[in-house]
Formats: C-alpha cells, sequence, structure tokens
C-alpha cells in the first residue's frame, strides 16, 4: 500500500497547481503534469517458459499487485504537452522518469527509468455528448533507458480524463510498452494519473466565447447565440433580425409594429394608424379599397376612378352619370340612360316629314316648311344617342333615274337643312330610293301626291 499511497498523494498535491487557460478546437494544447508507475511482470510469458515465476506472469496476471510490483516515486514523474489534431485526435509528446526497485517479485538495485513517447490518441468524449467524462484509446512509440540500457517501445493504451472545469481535468492511464530489442528491452506496464490543463483558446472579440464556436467572432456577442450579438435587446440577434438597431417582435423577424395592426413598421406605409395588409397598413374607413389619405370621401365609399366618392345621377333615371349618355336627361338603362325613340315618336317625325314642301321638280325646300323642320330638329334633340335615316321617296312619273337622283337630292336637303339648325351631322344619313317604294297607286293623282314624300327613320 505504500507505493500506491504515495502515487495517490502525489496526483492529489498535483491538483492544487493554479490553472492555465480553458483539448479540443477551442483550447487545442494541453500540458500534463502527474506521476507514473511500472510494473514489469503482466506482460506475459517470456519465450520457453511456461509458467508465471517471480520474474514474469501472464498477461494482465496480477494487474493492480500494486505494492508487490508497481515502481513510483513520491514525485512528479511524468510532464506531456499534447496538441488537438481534429476528428477527436490528438497528439502528445511524453517524458517520463522513475526509479526501478522490483521487477515482478525480485528486487532490484534502484535503477533509473527515462522514457521518452510520442502518443496518438482518439477521444470518446464528443460521442458521449461532451460530458465530463473522455475516455481515449491509443498507439504509440518511443524509448526508454533503464540505467544505461536503452530499447526502442511500441505502445498502446487507454485513458480516461475527467473534467472538472472546461480547461481542467484528471487524467488516469495506462500504457503498455513493447520492446523492440528481445537481448535487452523490458516489456511493461505504465500506468500514470496526472493534471490536465488546456490551453491557447482565441477569442478575437474578448465576448468570452472562443472563435471555434463563436459564430461571429469579430463581433462581441452573448451566448445564448453563439456568439452574435442582439444590438436592440428584443431576444433576436442581428443575422436574424430585420430591424436590427430597433426592438421588435420575433413574429416579425424583430422588427416593431407601433400601431398593432399586424404589419410590421418597415412594411406599413402608415405605422402609427392601424390599417390594412392590402392596403400597406393604411386606414380605409368607408371600406371601398382606397386609404383614407387618398380618398375625397372617407367616409362614404365611392369608387378610384372618382377619387373615393360614390357617383351621382343627376337625371334619377337610375343610371349613373358616368354610365349615362344623356346625364340631364332621364332614360332607360338598356339605352345608356337615353330615352328611347319609340314607333310614336317615329311617326310624328313621318308626320312633319310629310308636310314637308320642295319646288316643283326641284329638291330646294320651300320657306313655308322650315318650321316643320325645326319641331323636327327639336324632337331628335330630345334623343341625342339616336341616329336618323332621311328617306327621299317619288311617284313614278318620268324616268327611273331622274326620279331616283330627285329622291336623293331632296333626302338630302332635309339632311343639310337639319345641320343647318342645330342637329350634328354625325347623326344624320340620307338615301334615295325613287319610286321603287310606294305607298299607294300611282294610277291616281291622290296616290301620287302620297308617294311624292320625306320619310324619317331610326338608323340601325
Amino acid at each position: 500500500m505504500k507505493h500506491l499511497n504515495t502515487f495517490l498523494v502525489a496526483t492529489l498535491l498535483l491538483l492544487g497547481v493554479g490553472v492555465a487557460n480553458a483539448q479540443d478546437e477551442n483550447n487545442p494544447w494541453a500540458i500534463e503534469v502527474g506521476a507514473n508507475a511500472v510494473d514489469t511482470f503482466p506482460v506475459g510469458l517470456r519465450d520457453g517458459q511456461t509458467d508465471s515465476d517471480a520474474l514474469n506472469g501472464d498477461l494482465f496476471e496480477e494487474f493492480y499487485n500494486v505494492n508487490d510490483h508497481w515502481n513510483i516515486i513520491p514525485s512528479v514523474s511524468k510532464v506531456s504537452i499534447g496538441r488537438y489534431i481534429g476528428s477527436g485526435f490528438t497528439f502528445a509528446a511524453v517524458g517520463t522518469v522513475n526509479k526501478i526497485e522490483t521487477m515482478g517479485d525480485v528486487p532490484v538495485d534502484d535503477l533509473s527509468y527515462i522514457g521518452v513517447d510520442g502518443e496518438i490518441k482518439y477521444s470518446f468524449r464528443d460521442l458521449l455528448g461532451g460530458s465530463w467524462l473522455d475516455p481515449s484509446i491509443g498507439i504509440g512509440g518511443g524509448y526508454t533507458w533503464i540505467d544505461d540500457i536503452g530499447f526502442g517501445t511500441a505502445n498502446g493504451l487507454v485513458s480516461v480524463r475527467i473534467w472538472l472545469a472546461e480547461n481542467l481535468g484528471v487524467n488516469l492511464q495506462s500504457a503498455y510498452k513493447h520492446a523492440f530489442e528481445d537481448a535487452y528491452g523490458v516489456k511493461h506496464f505504465q500506468h500514470s494519473a496526472g493534471v490536465v490543463f488546456k490551453f491557447g483558446g482565441k477569442d478575437t472579440d474578448g465576448d468570452g466565447i472562443f472563435d471555434k464556436d463563436d459564430e461571429c467572432p469579430e463581433t462581441p456577442g452573448l451566448p445564448e447565440f453563439n456568439g452574435c450579438p442582439d444590438t436592440d435587446g428584443d431576444g433576436i440577434e442581428d443575422r436574424n433580425d430585420a430591424c436590427p438597431n430597433t426592438p421588435g417582435l420575433a413574429e416579425f423577424n424583430g422588427c416593431p409594429d407601433t400601431d398593432g395592426d399586424g404589419i410590421p413598421d418597415p412594411q406599413d406605409a402608415c405605422p402609427t394608424v392601424p390599417g390594412l395588409a392590402s392596403l400597406n397598413g393604411c386606414p380605409d374607413a368607408d371600406g371601398d379599397g382606397i386609404t383614407d389619405a387618398e380618398d375625397a370621401c372617407p367616409n362614404e365609399a365611392g369608387p378610384k376612378s372618382n377619387n373615393g366618392c360614390p357617383y351621382q345621377d343627376r337625371d334619377g333615371d337610375g343610371v349613373l352619370d358616368k354610365d349615362d349618355q344623356c346625364p340631364d336627361v332621364p332614360g332607360t338603362v338598356a339605352n345608356k340612360g337615353c330615352p328611347e325613340v319609340t314607333v310614336e315618336i317615329i311617326q310624328q317625325l313621318n308626320d312633319y316629314s310629310k308636310t314637308v314642301l320642295f319646288d316643283l321638280g326641284k329638291s330646294t325646300i320651300r320657306q313655308e316648311s322650315y318650321a316643320v323642320l325645326q319641331n323636327i330638329a327639336n324632337i331628335m334633340k330630345e334623343y341625342p344617342n339616336a341616329d336618323f335615316v332621311i328617306e327621299g321617296h317619288t311617284d313614278s312619273q318620268g324616268s327611273d333615274k331622274t326620279n331616283q337622283k330627285l329622291s336623293d337630292d331632296r333626302a338630302a336637303s332635309v339632311r343639310n337643312y337639319l345641320t343647318t339648325i342645330g342637329m350634328d351631322a354625325s347623326r344624320l344619313s340620307s338615301i334615295g330610293y325613287g319610286e321603287s317604294r310606294p305607298i299607294a297607286t300611282n294610277a291616281t293623282k291622290a296616290g301620287r301626291q302620297q308617294n311624292r314624300r320625306v320619310e324619317i327613320s331610326l338608323k340601325k
């Protein structure tokens, strides 16, 4: 028990040594100082040996026989420096010293022991969720001197680190060191316990989060945002905050909604007045789809084409002025707000037109017919969207050619006169039918009188 107690005391004393800084990506370097124990017994039987003797036993036989087989000196006897090389692997250079007082059960004369080794270890810590428990396996090689005899070794090792803090831990390790020289090499186990200090972490922005874990390594930030800042303190890191300098809401990517209308201020054309999403956050009191600021009648619904005001119907005919071709004269919906020309009106026009007189054999209108034509014009003007056709007719006396020309001329004469007294020429057309459309017999004077006529009809 003496050697074991000495070994443990040395380890506990090492725990009182100060910490460097918080071996991984963040703190890639590690120094370990501790104590080691050398055991030459449980390394397997020598060539030709059939049973355990005082020097060698079977592999792992009496592996924990500390009192009889372990060689320990009561001081710091191991120093290593290691570097994390990625993906859970570390490399370390290790130096150890010891004094060999027993080989198996055979006492020897305090032989000096010096070991220089290189180790490559793989840590299972990340597979365990980055916990305080850090088991590793590894291989290595080195050179060992026992007194003045040196020999190379190939090493296999297992270790367990227990992290007491981010950059401070205890390492417990056992290594099998196989000697290459059969003649004078000594196969042995070397156990060690030590304190590990991790250091070398880089924190460029000084926010207490190492660059490896800092997603914003050049800008001071917060641990809850992996080292990134939240300038406005709204709980949304600046990288995800559409308004990083103004406190806002998560539902609006960090932007505020001052008027509480559900539209964030940057998209709200009226950020201080509750409004509608369809109008970019502006209000529409009358619900006509036009913002109050652009609505000439904000409290009375109306179309945009009329600046938000309702259209009038001045003549009260049920057709809005905007659609009413006769806004000041009552009409019908079917006739676009204008009065419709009825059969009775056409009959009235024709009653007048039959009394229009021309000079004999000519198209000149006689003066006494001017009043009649004025009456005709007055009636036509009452129907401003109606177009009329002036038709000329003759009796059968004279040649067809002469009668056709005369009917054309008389119809055109009436049309022209009506335009001189205010009728729109675009609403009038004329045509002559000669003697082709009699309404009475041409065999009598009275019948021929009826056939010589001007008629008025609606243009189709």
